[in-house]
Order: C-alpha cells, then structure tokens, then sequence
C-alpha cells in the first residue's frame, strides 16, 4: 500500500499512473483490492471508477467475484470501495453483477449505511434482469427505503418501479406504494420520483399516475412542472 499524499495536481498525476502501473501488473496475478483508490491513498471517485470501467472492458469476472467478498472486508473503506466499484459496473453492463443480487439484498441490512445505499444502488442498476427474485423481496427492499437515507429512498423507488414494470403480478401488488409514495414525498423530490415510476405504468394505470402528479402540481415551481408535464406526455402515450 502506498503511503505517500501530495496536495494539488500532484497527487492525480501520480496516483493515476500508480493505477495504470498496478493495472499492468494485474494481468500477473495482483489482487483487484490493491486497485481501489483506498489502496491508493486517494478518497475521490476517480480512480474507482475507472476501474470499473476496466473490468467492464476485459469482463473481469474473478476481480468481480472478490469485490463481492470484499465487501465483508474489516476496513470499511475497502467495503466502500468494493460497493462503489460494482455498482458503476451496473450502471455500464448490469450483466455483470446480476448474479450477485443475494449479495446485494443482504446489503440493506447491513449497519453500515454506505453499504446500504450502496447496495440499492446495485440492485437499481440490476432490477430489470432480476425482477424474478427482488420480487420475492420487494417487501424487505420497501423497508429499507422507509428507514433508509435520501439516496436509499431514490434508488430504492428505482427499483421497485423496475420490478412493477416486469408483469402484472408485480404491479398490482407494488403500484399502490409507488403512487402513495409519490403522493407523500417531498415537493423537491417529486419530479424524479415521478420520472422513475413512468416505469411501472401501464394503459390501465396511467390515469391513476395521472391524477396524482396533478396533485402534486400545486407544490411544484416551473422547472419542475415542465418535467412533469413531459412524463405525463409520456404517460399518455401508454
């Protein structure tokens, strides 16, 4: 692990090339861990997710396969990184992490809360391909958003509005929260709530998801209206 710290540019010039040199080396056989901006002494994002990008690029199913370990890893800056990594993975092939949903679900109970948002943010990235099983845990993943912080409840609705939007089973039984959701939720939230639930309307709940964005109109101020009024436009074409 490397220990020096620099201030300014000095520290991205040198720690992205420590990256790109520990890249190299990992063709030979060097842990994925020794990636992560905590082994690099950095505290941003940049370099976490320029990994992804990577592993993305070369299907690096085994490096994959130890974050997921990691994320039981005693540092909890090694557990974040891990997080971090794997769900902007999902945000660039979704593929690649679905088969580590159990992993991800087990996240929402954890007491660590970076994990917590973090795994939501996973299973967002992921709902689409396995609707199937969060199905069976949709009531666990809405606990955990009325507990949750402000990123858990987004990226939570994400995902239960993406498992709606699979089949009408899953409707009838998650629709009715989403909209109470959106009835109830902060005014500065809805526009996005609303954007994010378009996904689990369908012909014979458009009109319902209508009235209850009409409702919320009153709060909203006009940039947010405008966004509104599109994912009503896209609503009525359902």
């Amino acid at each position: 692990m490397f220990c020096i710290f620099l201030r300014g540019k000095a520290i991205d010039s040198w720690a992205v090339g420590q990256h790109d040199e520990i890249n190299k080396r990992g063709e030979r056989g060097m842990s994925v861990i020794n990636r992560l901006a905590t082994s690099l002494g950095r505290r941003d994002d940049v370099l976490n997710q320029k990994l992804a990008k990577e592993l993305v690029e070369t299907q690096a199913r085994a490096d994959i396969e130890e974050l997921v370990a990691n994320l039981r890893h005693q540092d909890r800056n090694i557990q974040s990184d891990c997080i971090k990594v794997l769900y902007e993975i999902g945000y660039i092939a979704p593929e690649l992490i679905a088969e580590y949903v159990e992993d991800f679900l087990a996240l929402l109970r954890s007491k660590n809360n970076r994990l917590v948002w973090g795994g939501m943010s996973a299973l967002a990235t992921i709902a689409e391909l396995k609707s199937d099983v969060l199905y069976q845990h949709w009531h666990e993943i809405k606990a955990a958003i009325e507990q949750g912080s402000v990123i858990t409840v987004d990226r939570g609705i994400k995902t239960l509005s993406a498992i709606a939007g699979k089949s009408e089973q899953y409707r009838k039984a998650i629709l009715p929260y989403l909209l109470e959701h959106l009835q109830k939720c902060r005014p500065k939230d809805v526009p996005q709530r609303a954007e994010a639930i378009l996904k689990a309307i369908d012909s014979e709940s458009k009109e319902r998801f209508a009235e209850v964005i009409q409702m919320r109109m009153t709060d909203m101020r006009p940039p947010q209206k405008k966004r509104l009024e599109k994912v009503l436009a896209e609503a009525k074409k359902l």
